[in-house]
Parts: structure tokens; sequence; C-alpha cells
């Protein structure tokens, strides 16, 4: 690594001061100005220091999603330290393998349990700083004249297994402060966002620092609740927020929602995971066209947004794109030999943007797998209409191998179909083996209450809407499905439950399948 003067955080912190006493955080019952904050940034960097943190080390850091969470990553930036988030909700088995592989200089946390022992019984002979405890911030502390560039490496949200370690250099920070710079030269209202979305996923370091450097105020919040989410967009006059699909179903299916203004919302983003179009529909009547959809990985932070969501009846199926490339992104569909495919094609969506990132930490041989020729590819299965809009129908790994051997269906069309009944509030499909078949959907779905809708009809409703091919091999009602740490469906938790053999709540409707 090479010294240099300043960080992206100098940059930060100078715009931080012009913005002055003017709100920037809001959570854990406090509200802090953007003058709060460059003092608690740079008196948090002066405590590090004077616990013997060294410009460039490696600092293993676990958070809840607090107002703590920027203001330490900013610190430690500032001294050039390269941060290793990991999530307060990390299996041991995790624990145990991101110690070895991150191998941190120091450990800092906030855990009030036992949580924190047990990582650090994992890093043996490495200091532990508690927040509020050990770490408090130090105003007036020398700070290092010059540091490293920093780094972050971040978790994945584990939807294909196990997280993977993300590694972002300081590229990435300085993209984000560069899109927040043209977002304010554009001259719109000051964002006024809430964010569930933690920091040790990059959509949370996105996120939160985005709506920093664009001097508006954030809003963090641990728990969701979707009551006190509705509440906290009236009682705080909130613009902006972002929700996986599962969690504005919550919010249209909450009671709380019936009379709550949400006249001041201007961009309720929404993605993460395919919101089903049926359900799209509900929200554009219920919030306007305040919707924007978006598409991004841990990999590849934004790639895709569609603002001001509506339902066009001259293309209905844009409900079922994510929009189009965004910012510096450039997509592209390619087929098994990397060959870029026509508009109209399925293949594997690949990208190229300045928000990607450097790679997976001790992972190299998947980094170059991932990582070719500055192209990320996605491992997600799309294709580009004639106006560039990207339409994405699967995982790679979660394509279907059906009755016609070797052709691929999808999960997601059978999804869209499935939640368009009026009895249902949300649907998932795995792929299951079939001794016949090879391989046949098999849907969980989640009704309203009282709903009579059965297993056949749905199978039947999936044939009439699509094909045979398409039919769910069995269809099985559960209360409600499981969600992963970052809110999306967790389908390793759906095979898991079906190889089990856990039945759910009502019937299992089966056409060749059997649970």
């Amino acid at each position: 690594m090479t010294d240099r003067p300043t960080t992206y955080v100098h940059d930060a912190l100078e715009l931080f001061a012009g913005f002055g006493e003017r709100e920037a955080l809001v959570g854990d019952g406090r509200r802090l100005s953007y003058a709060e904050v460059v003092a608690e940034v740079r008196g948090l960097a002066g405590a590090l220091t004077a616990h013997g943190v060294r410009p460039g080390a490696a600092v293993l850091v676990m958070l809840g999603n607090t107002v703590q969470a920027p203001l330490l990553q900013l610190a430690l930036h500032l001294l050039g330290c390269r941060t290793m988030w990991i999530a307060p909700v990390t299996s041991r088995r995790e624990i145990d393998d991101f110690a070895r592989r991150a191998r941190p200089d120091v450990f800092v946390h906030d855990a009030d349990d036992d949580l924190g022992a047990q990582i650090a019984a994992a890093l043996p002979g490495v200091p532990v700083l508690r927040l509020g405890v050990e770490l408090t911030p130090a105003p007036g502390g020398a700070l290092p004249a010059a540091v490293p560039a920093p780094e972050s490496i971040l978790q994945t949200s584990g939807t294909t297994g196990t997280p993977k370690l993300v590694h972002h250099r300081e590229s990435f920070y300085r993209q984000v402060l560069a899109l927040a710079t043209g977002f304010r030269a554009a001259g719109p209202p000051l964002l006024r966002h809430l964010s569930h979305s933690p920091m040790w996923l990059a959509s949370g370091q996105i996120t939160t620092l985005f709506n920093l450097f664009t001097g508006g105020v954030l809003f963090l919040r641990q728990q969701w609740d979707p009551a006190a989410f509705v509440h906290s967009v009236e009682a705080e006059r909130l613009t902006s927020t972002f929700l996986t699909p599962p969690m504005l179903y919550e919010v249209l299916d909450h009671p709380a929602l019936v009379g709550a203004d949400f006249s001041t919302m201007v961009m309720l983003n929404v993605g993460a995971g395919p919101a089903a179009p049926a359900r799209l529909r509900q929200a554009i009547a219920r919030f306007g066209a305040c919707l924007r959809i978006v598409y991004g990985l841990s990999e590849a932070v934004v790639i895709c947004a569609l603002p001001d969501l509506t339902d066009d009846p001259e293309h209905p199926e844009r409900l079922r794109s994510c929009g189009r490339p965004y910012g510096d992104v450039t997509v592209q569909i390619r087929d098994t030999d990397g060959r870029v495919l026509p508009a109209g094609a399925d293949g594997e969506v690949w990208v190229r943007t300045a928000l990607s990132f450097h790679g997976y930490h001790g992972q190299p041989e998947l980094t170059a797998e991932t990582l070719v020729d500055g192209w990320v590819r996605t491992r997600d299965i799309g294709h580009l209409d004639a106006d560039g809009f990207l339409y994405l129908v699967d995982r790679l790994q979660d394509r279907i191998l059906t009755r016609q051997r070797s052709w691929p269906i999808y999960s997601r069309p059978i999804e869209d179909v499935l939640a368009a009944h009026p009895e249902v509030r949300a649907a998932a499909v795995i792929g299951v083996s079939d001794p016949v078949a090879g391989e046949l959907p098999y849907a969980y779905v989640v009704t309203v209450p009282g709903a009579s809708v059965t297993g056949d009809e749905l199978i039947t409703l999936v044939t009439a809407e699509l094909s045979d091919t398409w039919a769910p091999g069995g269809v099985e009602f559960v209360d409600a499905l499981p969600l992963n740490r970052a809110a999306k469906v967790d389908k390793q938790a759906l095979r898991a439950r079906y190889a089990a053999g856990q039945p759910g709540k009502a019937e299992v409707a089966a056409t060749g399948a059997t649970p």
C-alpha cells in the first residue's frame, strides 16, 4: 500500500462541515447534526489511535444498524484501515471461518450478550474493543498525517449458501461520493431516508454513505416492523426508503396502512429480489408513482433502476423489469461460452461498473471465475428488450430442468402467476428431483386469512397461464416464507425443508413430486 495524504473520508468530512448544523443521523434515541458527525468521527479516530490501532490495520467490526455504525466506519477509514464487517446474526461456523480468513489486528463490537465473547474466543491474541465501553470518542486526539487507502470486506446476503466475503477498495467509496455529488448538483429536495440496511452488506454501505454525502437525513432502524415503518413515514415526513419484496408485502397487508399519509414519499425503492407484478400493482394504487425498482449485487451494488413505476397499459411487461442500467453501468447478456446475445434472448447477466468489487477475500479461484476482464458475472439469468430494459428470470443455479429433458424453466414466472391469485399473498418456487421428469418446480404459498384456494387450483392456473411444462409438481401452504439476514426469501431454507419432508399447515397437492 502507498501512503497518501487524504482518503475519501477527508473529502466527506469537509463536505459535512459545510452542511453545519443540518440534521444528519437519527436513531437509537439520538439526533445528530453534520457538525456533530464530524466531531464524533474525528473523536472515534482519535480513540482508536490511542488504543494502538495503526493506519492500515485490519479491523473486524460487528455492530447493529445504529448511528454508531457509519461513524465507526468513517473513523476507521479516516485511519486508512481495512474494515471487515460481520453480521450479528452470523452463525458460529461462519464466525470461525471469517476469523480464519480475515486474520484481523483488532476486533470492535457493540454486543451486549455472549456473541462478542464467542467471536473474541475465535481470535486468540487479538485486542477487543467494545464501542461505548473501552472505545469512546476522544475529542482532540492526534491523528496520523498520512494513511493508506482504506478498504472494506463485507458479507454477501448468503442467498446461495454460506456468505462470501466481498472486497471493496477506496475506488468504490470515491464512486459513491461522485454519485452523491451529481445528485446534489441536479438540485432535488434533500432526502429523508429510512434505512433497515446494515453496513455489513454492500447495499447498506452505499445506502448509508450516499444519503449522508447528499446532505440529507438518514434514519436508521435495527428491527423491521411494518406498523413502526408506517408510523415513521408519517411522523418523520420520510421521502425515501428501501424495502425488499417481502417487506413491501407486509406493509401492503398491514392494517396500519389504512388511512396512513404517504404523500411525502418520493422514492420507495424495492429490490433484493423479484416483486410480483400483482403486488406491485397494489403498491402503485396505494402509493402512486413513487415506486422505484432497483437491482444490484454485493459484487456490483447498483446495476439497474426503474423509477416512477406505473402500470403502463402499452408496456404491461415492464412490471417484471428491473429497469435500465444506472449511472456508468454497462449490461450485456451472454451465453455459456461468453458470447453476447441479442435482445430478447435469455442468458447470464454480465455487468461493468466503477462500483464493482475487487474480489472475494481469500477465494482467488472464485474471484477469477466472477471477475473476467473487468466484467462481473452476476450468475443471474435474464434478457434485455429492444429498449434496453433488463428482465431477470432466475438465478443461474436455480434453473429447473423439466420433463422436456435439458429444457430449462425458471421460478419467477411461476411465482408471478401464483402471486396474481387474489387469495395468495406470496409464493416461492424451487426445483426438486423427480424420478420420471428429472426435476419439477415445487411451490410454497402463503395465502390470505380464510383462503379457500387449493393446490390443484393453483397448479391449474399455472398450467393455463404458462403451460404444463411449468406446472408445479406440488403446492405446499405455509404460514410465512423464510427470510435470510437481508430480508430476502431464503430458498436454501426451503430446499432444506423439502429435503426434510416438513409439510405445511394446510395441504400438499402433488402431481408427480412427493414431499
